[in-house]
């Protein structure tokens, strides 16, 4: 398995699309500047023995040269030896809604950036335990499957956004029933009081029978919590551009739309789920009260693989742009005399 220890440099790739445009707007300054003396064609001839397609080969040496340095310092590693690892823990769904009301700011920055900071401290709380997590709107998918590798975990929750899912909606139904089927077959273990699913959302447009659901999911042993993320008294729906907000969301009669949380909504379907309802604020995240819930617990048992050594590999990766940077030194920018009588040749034929 191949991990980096310093990943914050990675972002240092995005610098070879920077590059390759530079280059095109410097090639494309070039052709007016010479354009300008005259005429272009003619003015190339008397250019001596330069090769536009050797340019831009030495310019692929160098861009992949570049990325392989890059990946040098961040700090590539192998993992060497897997080793079979016990560990004790329970299992947690969290189910999140991405709908537009989400994006309502009764809740700093806006209730699903809140939302998203409060799984991240969760996911730092947590100990041995095994994560999952499930997105909905109108429909619901899984964002990463049941791990304990929380980097991951976090990986993937900051790529979350309102535009993950298609479909807008609150379809908390839907979702509950996909987070009871990631748990698994339920077997003599997992029928224990060892799995969870937190439901966080503002309950708005409520779509399918999500306190059915929830009871089902506790008559598997399944606890079901919910978050709230809102205000009662509501807040308007920003209209973005490009991640720019325009405006406030209006209904066809042109007022703007107020999207309010749904308490009663999200307290019954914890009732049914036979766990808690908390509701978050700029002060509480919702899930200080959850993490007692789940230290009281059962603990299941289970074994994973996972790589315990890890050895460094940054040498490799400096060896492979050392090499481009070597091919990009003996390819030289001039024509190449021989190729040029094969074209004149094919071209009198």
């Amino acid at each position: 398995m191949l991990r980096f220890s310093h990943t914050v440099y990675l972002y240092g790739l995005f610098l070879i699309p920077v590059l390759v445009v530079i280059f095109l707007l410097m090639s494309r300054w070039r052709k007016k500047a010479i354009k300008r003396l005259g005429d272009y064609e003619l003015i190339m001839k008397l250019i001596p023995d330069i090769s536009d397609s050797k340019t831009r080969i030495k310019l692929v040496f160098q861009l992949i040269a570049f990325a392989f340095l890059i990946l040098a310092i961040a700090g590539p590693q192998m993992g060497s030896k897997l080793e079979v690892v016990k560990r004790q823990g329970a299992d947690i769904v969290i189910a999140l809604d991405v709908s537009n009301s989400m994006m309502a700011e009764d809740l700093s920055p806006n209730r699903l950036e809140r939302a998203k900071q409060s799984i991240l401290k969760l996911i730092d709380d947590l100990k041995g335990d095994r994560l999952g997590i499930i997105v909905f709107a109108g429909e619901a998918f899984v964002q990463l499957p049941i791990t304990t590798d929380y980097a991951a975990a976090k990986l993937f929750i900051n790529t979350i956004n309102t535009e993950i899912v298609p479909t807008q909606g609150t379809a908390i139904g839907t979702a509950i029933n996909l987070a009871v089927k990631s748990f698994g077959e339920p077997n003599e273990n997992n029928l224990k009081k060892n799995r969870s699913i937190i439901v966080i959302t503002d309950g708005e447009n409520h779509e399918d029978d999500a306190i059915n659901e929830a009871n089902s999911a506790q008559e598997q042993g399944i606890i079901v919590h919910t978050i709230g993320m809102g205000s009662p008294q509501g807040s308007p729906i920003p209209s973005l551009s490009n991640g720019v907000k325009t405006g406030y969301k209006k209904d066809k009669e042109g007022q703007t739309v107020i999207t309010k949380l749904n308490e009663q909504m999200l307290q019954d379907i914890a009732s049914s789920g036979k766990g808690i309802y908390v509701r978050a604020s700029n002060s509480k995240n919702g899930l200080e009260l959850l993490m007692k819930e789940f230290e009281k617990m059962d603990k299941q048992e289970f074994e994973e693989k996972s790589f315990t050594d890890y050895e460094e590999q940054f040498q490799y990766f400096v060896a492979l742009a050392l090499l481009f940077l070597t091919l990009d030194f003996f390819v030289s920018r001039r024509k190449i005399k021989w190729m040029e009588k094969i074209n004149l040749f094919a071209e009198k034929k």
